[in-house]
């Protein structure tokens, strides 16, 4: 495999370092926005996970979405949506109280922070975490673009199609106790689409 660089864990590590030191020591704005976008790359490719984790790098991109620059905001969310695929970086990012941060990006005016958004919570959604991860989208989209609605689509039809097949329910028979059904109300402009899933 001529021409293929491999780089070992260590190498990674000092790299992704400087780029975060980096991060910190910038006053630019601009530079932060480079740095934070090449994170979240490199958070896509599974052999720098180690690496990021060992950096806590989840905790950076998490206090990105609560930055007033939309681009801070969209390129952590981005990074979030990177790592939560892998599941232990998904367990940090649950551990760590992210799922409140996540939804807060649903209101962006942003559609790539929106799109990423709705895809961490998708990828934030165990069997342990489904109350919290599907709980927050009484008011999920207030775009006008099809990509995020389309999303959210999906990410409530999985969720009921899931949820129904766990129940095995049939109509009229109801369901256990400790089973909530929950009402969505998708709100796009000029029309609203109920969801009814049960948790």
């Amino acid at each position: 495999m001529a021409g293929k660089n491999h780089f070992s864990v260590s190498d990674r590590f000092e790299y992704l370092q400087g780029l975060v030191t980096e991060f910190q020591d910038t006053d630019s704005e601009e530079a932060k926005e480079q740095v934070l976008a090449n994170l979240a790359n490199f958070a896509y490719n599974p052999s720098n996970i180690e690496a990021l984790r060992l950096l806590q790098i989840n905790e950076l991109f998490l206090d990105m979405l609560t930055e007033e620059n939309e681009n801070f905001v969209e390129f952590g969310i981005g990074g979030l949506c990177n790592l939560s695929m892998e599941r232990e970086s998904r367990d940090l990012i649950l551990q760590s109280g992210g799922v409140p941060l996540v939804i807060f990006c649903l209101s962006s005016n942003t559609d790539e922070t929106v799109l990423s958004a709705i895809t961490t919570l998708m990828n934030l959604t165990t069997a342990t975490s489904r109350a919290e991860t599907t709980d927050s989208h009484a008011a999920l989209l207030p775009h006008t673009e099809p990509a995020p609605q389309n999303l959210a689509s999906v990410f409530l039809e999985e969720a009921r199609e899931e949820l129904q097949g766990q129940s095995q329910s049939a109509v009229g028979i109801p369901l256990p106790k400790n089973r909530r059904l929950l009402f969505l109300n998708v709100i796009v402009p000029g029309q609203s689409v109920n969801a009814e899933i049960v948790i």
